[in-house]
């Protein structure tokens, strides 16, 4: 269920001095931030419509900064725009989840094959932290805190991409897993499937000991078709 609009209202002093393009640059990036948040955080579900007076009212600006950056968010595909209704969060298709998972799995097994021939000592030993606070989430009661391991996991695939040294590529995957529908993989995982992706990531680290780039590269793409697995096939755990 989407938040109600009382409990989106934003923290942040909503004043603006004067109507420089400046001001209304930084009203714009308010407003992006905002709506982009809401999104990421499933505050507006796929479907939802988000019209402008009412972000206007919610975030304090003008209408044509919020047109802005609905604009922008459009561009970067979380929403679309339409006629006489304001703007539509996308919601995700087949061929969209082939397609995303797909380029991930592309980028990110280009990513672990770099990686390999790139890591040094203490890039693993911070790996191997990372795969054992995974595992101590995963393993802490009954019902996994994904508020918990979803940073970790951030933090293990974003170090690989730094050890990689590929900025290009590194800022196409973070565009591709910043949207909604990757964002929002691990909610579905069952304990088997979150079992299957702690190994993955003890294996990727064992890939890159070994300097192997073929392995890291095949394991990081078994990783992410995985992770495209859990949205079709039903759950088992």
């Amino acid at each position: 269920m989407a938040d109600s609009a009382g409990a989106l209202a934003p923290q942040w002093d909503n004043g603006f001095a004067g109507s420089s393009s400046g001001g209304s640059n930084r009203a714009a990036d308010r407003a992006y931030r905002f709506i982009r948040e809401g999104i990421l955080a499933s505050r507006w579900p796929p479907g939802a419509h988000l019209r402008e007076q009412e972000l206007a009212e919610l975030t304090g600006v003008s209408r044509t900064p919020v047109r802005e950056a609905l604009r922008r968010l459009s561009a970067d595909g979380l929403l679309q725009l339409v006629p006489n209704l304001g703007a539509k969060v996308n919601a995700w298709t087949i061929q969209d989840l082939d397609e995303i998972f797909g380029l991930r799995a592309t980028l990110e097994s280009q990513v672990a094959g770099l990686a390999a021939s790139r890591a040094e000592p203490h890039h693993l030993v911070e790996l191997g932290a990372l795969c054992d606070a995974m595992e101590a989430v995963v393993g802490d009661g009954d019902a996994v805190d994904f508020s918990r391991i979803t940073p970790l996991n951030d933090r293990f695939h974003g170090l690989l991409i730094d050890i990689a040294g590929d900025r290009r590529l590194g800022q196409m995957i973070r565009q591709v897993v910043e949207m909604p529908l990757v964002l929002r993989t691990f909610a579905r995982y069952s304990r088997r499937d979150l079992a299957r992706s702690m190994n993955h990531h003890r294996e990727i680290v064992e890939a890159l000991t070994a300097r192997d780039g073929e392995w890291a590269s095949s394991v990081m793409r078994a990783h992410v078709r995985a992770g495209r697995a859990v949205f079709t096939v039903p759950k088992t755990e």
